[in-house]
């Protein structure tokens, strides 16, 4: 075994002549064994190898350059999975609108469907004739509101005709105040109405209209197995055929599941839309009938049947800890 021995003095000191030799020896070893990577050691005791490289670099560099390109990869497996479907979906709705594919249809459910839309359509119509019937009406009933005032007024100026004027001031105010208790029923009837069309029925079809895109690429890809069967068996890959046959599968699927979900929703639907209506039917009936027969004690009791607060002609807003 050679040893070096590192030959180190000051510029200005001379070495001796055995320190010389020494350094000829060291020269003489290093030009004999250049310089090389250590390899490893074998220790005697136990035969345990000793690398000169952390255990598992390899490894560790190559995991972290898959988890760098990962996320990119992943994105652009997504997109790729998305311009797929968007393109079999499209070629599917337009092959069906020319006729040229079939589609699956369920004829109960798809007749329920209709029927949800045109009830849909209708109340919206309904909706609206009542606005229109609010707007007018508090046009009355602030125009009777005025009437009273002016009637007063003029009873005050006119002892000759005091009486007639007061008598017509009292029927404009008494007009006016039961005008007040029938728009606060007509304002919960148009404001449960909004919300059944708006809010329940509306949620009810954004889960058809998800049952519906899942339908076209259910039939997209049902239409690929049936084209791919079609063929001679020496014209299509096996690869090809099995992973068609396993997208088949995965998005029958998913069509049943969106199916069900529907089915479930519009039975919730129906009973839950018989119940508002009936409730905000009879409401405007009774309100609407008590007002115009003058029956204001009628009148009075249907706001408290259905737990309608009147709001009070000129009263301030009431503060948020009351609200609460």
């Amino acid at each position: 075994m050679n040893t070096a021995v590192l030959d180190i003095y000051p510029t200005d000191m001379e070495p001796s002549r055995s320190q010389e030799s020494v350094g000829r020896a060291y020269s003489a070893t290093a030009d004999e064994q250049p310089f090389s990577v250590p390899r490893p050691l074998s220790l005697p005791n136990n035969g345990i190898t000793v690398n000169s490289s952390p255990p598992g670099s390899s490894q560790v560099v190559s995991q972290l350059a898959r988890d760098n390109r990962s996320p990119t990869a992943a994105k652009l497996d997504v997109f790729k999975s998305w311009s797929i479907s968007t393109y079999k979906c499209t070629k599917q709705m337009i092959a069906e609108k020319l006729g040229k594919s079939s589609r699956t249809i369920d004829a109960d459910l798809e007749n329920h469907i209709e029927r949800i839309r045109d009830t849909q359509k209708k109340y919206m119509n309904i909706l609206r004739l009542a606005k229109n019937l609010v707007t007018h009406f508090q046009a009355v009933v602030d125009t009777q509101s005025s009437l009273g005032e002016a009637f007063t007024e003029l009873a005050q100026k006119s002892p000759e005709l005091q009486d007639e004027f007061n008598y017509n001031a009292i029927t404009q105010r008494n007009l006016s105040k039961h005008g007040e208790i029938l728009l606060s029923a007509l304002n919960f009837f148009i404001s449960s109405l909004t919300t059944l069309c708006t809010k329940t029925i509306e949620d009810s079809l954004l889960t058809i209209k998800n049952y519906e895109l899942a339908r076209v690429e259910y039939d997209a890809y049902r239409s690929d197995l049936e084209t791919l069967t079609q063929r001679p068996r020496n014209e299509v890959s096996p690869t090809i055929l099995q992973e068609t046959q396993r997208k088949h599968e995965e998005k029958l699927s998913e069509y049943e599941k969106f199916r069900d979900d529907v089915n479930i929703k519009l039975k919730f639907l129906d009973e839950n839309r018989v119940k508002v209506m009936h409730k905000q039917l009879l409401l405007f009936h009774n309100a609407v009938s008590a007002y115009f027969s003058g029956n204001q004690v009628a009148l009075e009791a249907t706001l408290k049947q259905f737990n309608i607060a009147l709001k009070q002609p000129n009263s301030a807003p009431s503060s948020w800890l009351e609200q609460r």
